[in-house]
């Protein structure tokens, strides 16, 4: 075939991926939800993490602190941001459910088709009745407010609110450890830093979401800032995660240059051409549209994590060009050579392909995307090498068994020492008794040591909750009823309890759904102390006389009193879109079938003491750092499960192909004693093993039995031998550097994964030349 040819075909491969990638790009919907990398939850703590990791308040909650001005000052900029950051956009919605400042203490804290209701949420009818001696009590006293520098703020109420129940109410609502107020908002409490709680509407794995959030609050408080020299400090699980997704894209970008270069130079030395590069790049970009294509066909969304690991999975089929451009030689065409190499090429693919679909059967949404992107990756990209790729390839290339160099380099590899079956062996045996007995834990179970987030913003973090009297992060109370109204009740009865062991010092303060609304029955019960209107009327009159007030100043109370007799009991749908629907909801969790009433603690001194009255109760108190802990060894215990299988798998695999125990052994060998010495240098280093971890060890075991199954292949043919070492070295040369790469970067996924193949190409490459490669044959007249 012409040049001409060969590059009109290349072209139209190009064009043919472009149109691909056009296709493909509209269907794929990204997901940052870390939910889909999780087993199904089982226990009710862990079932709420799940909940709470994806949708919960706590996830959606941004804590704001302005510093670097005077009080004064802060606080009229703490009042202006929030007015911004509520203000409705003349297009779409505000990000934001909640932001609270604490300057929402007055007529505002209660909507005005809510305030009839007071006296249904409030306990005063609970102790208290409306008669002449109480009204003519609180008349006297807004008689004192009225002449206190309060009577701007209490003027308005008075004629529908005599008793300031609106007030008691917004009172009672506020914060349960509400940091001190300092010029009508909220500071921490050395009177330096203005704090702010804001709500999104996204969750907090919501990368969209969450960096619009993050941009309209950089935006309003650059608005608000002016000239002054204040100081805008984010957190939160959304901030961080904008933070996360800005700087692993930095580095995912950088690391992804930097290989393609080093890939482009290394193709360029290699083969001394330029279009190496070119036409090795071209599989590659067809396993990852393909790959990418398949999971978005398959699945609602595509997650972040499975682009992310899949892509740097599927680098490896960078290996198979490589292969084929370093047996190609002059006087065999491209075709034949493919031909040649396919039943090694093919076993290779077929043994990672069945290693990773065993990920199928995990039950994980994440693996099993992760799955279909490995095995339609690298099946691509094999079926590429072997029926396109020869199409485009110079017929008469350079012999890279003609090298100089490589021959040198393989007649001092000749004088290793093969290791045998004994001096295996003793390497695994030495390997398993640095497994077993190096000092330290085996596996990392805690979700948060896998966050890039710095430790001085974590400790920032901690320290603006702390502020801000948000709940304990890790302990919460959980009472399970058939519905919302039962729920309530339920939370109702433990309230007594919950009062004492806050008045013993057990817990600093709790916040619980009844505590805004309390339940309907509760409420109906508040419906009948309510008086008649002409009982209520004449209770009012007599307390009435000899007052400085009308007679007639107080009938927009009495009608007050009036619809709260007759209106139906508020439920959870009735305070959509106001305040206190964002109060309850991450309170009060209503699925079908079912509702979970939550207690969130602060301050929790004892978790047995706890424990024993919410169990007394008929509730839970839950421990998510520990439920997050057995996930995760859930988790583990499938992920272990696959590779059992996929172990199993690939053996079988391998022996189809080859048919021989002692060949079968031989190759299946370095892959084996790589593994064990991974572990054992991670051990040695007190590296905790995670996920990420073990879904490394089968990359690194397919680059083993790849480089284990080529030596093989060339047998003790000495031309053979270098044409397979010049490919091998090519080959771990290029994947060598992006996962040392990817070892030092700052994301500890990122790092985990490029330690563990790193050590996987260096154990790999050598073993195999120990275990693998054949002795050379000797010309027969070079013996005679």
């Amino acid at each position: 075939m012409s040049a001409s040819r060969r590059l009109v075909l290349a072209l139209l491969w190009l064009a043919a991926l472009a149109l691909l990638a056009a296709f493909i790009a509209p269907r794929v919907q990204l997901s940052g939800d870390l939910r889909k990398f999780m087993p199904a939850p089982q226990t009710p703590a862990q079932k709420l993490l799940i909940d709470e990791l994806g949708e919960g308040p706590g996830s959606r909650l941004l804590l704001l602190a302005l510093s670097g001005e005077s009080a004064e000052t802060l606080a009229v900029q703490s009042q202006a941001l929030q007015a911004r950051l509520t203000a409705k956009p003349a297009t779409g919605e505000t990000p934001f459910k909640l932001v609270a400042n604490g300057a929402d203490l007055g007529l505002d804290a209660i909507p005005e088709h809510l305030r009839p209701y007071r006296y249904l949420l409030s306990p005063t009818l609970d102790t208290q009745r409306f008669d002449a001696e109480r009204f003519r009590a609180e008349l006297d006293a807004r008689v004192q407010d009225l002449g206190s520098p309060a009577a701007a703020m209490i003027e308005p109420l008075l004629p529908s609110d005599p008793t300031l129940e609106t007030l008691k109410l917004a009172e009672a609502w506020q914060p349960a450890n509400a940091p001190q107020r300092l010029h009508g908002v909220w500071f921490d409490r050395a009177g330096r830093e203005a704090l702010l709680a804001v709500e999104t509407h996204a969750a907090g794995f919501d990368p969209e979401g969450q960096q619009a959030a993050v941009d309209a609050i950089n935006a309003a408080f650059a608005a608000v800032k002016g000239d002054t020299k204040s100081r805008l400090t984010l957190t939160g699980p959304g901030a961080f995660s904008v933070e996360i997704g800005g700087r692993t894209a930095r580095e995912a970008s950088l690391i992804g240059t930097i290989d393609s270069l080093v890939f482009v130079l290394l193709l360029w030395v290699a083969y001394r051409s330029w279009k190496a590069p070119l036409l090795g790049g071209l599989p590659l970009a067809s396993a990852g549209l393909i790959g990418l294509g398949a999971v978005a066909l398959c699945f609602d969304g595509v997650h972040g994590i499975t682009i992310a690991f899949g892509f740097t999975l599927i680098g490896v089929v960078q290996d198979y060009p490589i292969h084929l451009f370093s047996h190609q030689r002059a006087g065999v065409s491209p075709w034949a050579s493919a031909r040649a190499l396919w039943p090694t090429l093919g076993t290779g693919v077929a043994s990672t392909c069945i290693a990773y679909a065993t990920f199928l059967v995990s039950g994980v949404d994440g693996l099993q995307q992760l799955a279909v992107f490995t095995v339609v990756g690298l099946a691509t990209a094999a079926l590429a090498t072997r029926f396109l790729l020869p199409a485009l390839i110079d017929p008469a290339p350079r012999d890279a068994a003609d090298s100089r160099w490589l021959a040198r380099a393989w007649e001092r590899l000749a004088r290793w020492p093969r290791l045998g079956a004994s001096g295996g062996l003793v390497v695994a045996a030495l390997a398993l008794a640095v497994v077993v007995f190096a000092p330290g834990a085996f596996w990392q179970n805690d979700l948060a040591r896998l966050t890039p987030v710095p430790p001085a913003a974590l400790a920032r973090d901690a320290q603006l909750r702390s502020e801000l009297g948000a709940p304990d992060v890790r302990y919460v109370i959980a009472l399970q009823a058939d519905d919302s109204e039962h729920a309530l009740q339920a939370s109702e009865r433990l309230l007594p309890a919950l009062q004492r062991l806050r008045d013993e010092g057990v817990v600093d303060g709790f916040d619980l759904a009844a505590r805004y609304l309390p339940s309907i029955a509760t409420q109906r019960a508040r419906q009948s102390h309510l008086p008649a209107p002409d009982e209520l009327q004449a209770a009012l009159r007599t307390a009435l006389q000899g007052s400085a007030f009308n007679d007639d100043a107080f009938d927009d109370f009495l009608a007050d009193v009036a619809r709260a007799r007759e209106a139906t009991p508020l439920s959870p749908r009735d305070l959509a879109g106001t305040p206190l629907a964002a109060s309850i909801e991450g309170l009060l969790l209503a699925r079908e079938g079912h509702a979970t009433a939550l207690v969130a603690l602060s301050g929790l001194q004892d978790p047995g003491a706890v424990a024993r009255v919410a169990q007394a109760h008929g509730a839970q108190l839950l421990d998510l750092k520990q439920a997050s802990e057995s996930l995760v060894a859930e988790y583990r215990e499938r992920v272990l499960w696959a590779l059992a299988l996929a172990a199993v798998l690939l053996a079988a695999a391998v022996w189809f192909a080859l048919r021989s125990p002692r060949r079968v052994l031989r190759v299946l060998a370095p892959m084996t004693l790589t593994t064990l010495l991974i572990l054992a240098v991670l051990r040695a280093l007190g590296v905790e093993l995670n996920l990420f971890h073990l879904v490394s060890l089968i990359l690194a075991a397919g680059l083993g039995l790849d480089y284990a199954l080529f030596f093989d292949h060339a047998g003790d043919e000495r031309a053979e031998q270098l044409r397979t070492l010049h490919a091998v070295i090519v080959c771990s040369l290029t994947t060598l550097l992006v996962f040392a790469l990817l070892a030092a970067s700052s994301i500890p996924v990122l790092r985990a994964i490029g330690g563990t193949v790193a050590l996987g190409v260096a154990f790999n490459f050598v073993l195999a030349l120990l275990i693998v490669r054949a002795p050379v044959r000797e010309p027969r007249d070079a013996v005679a």
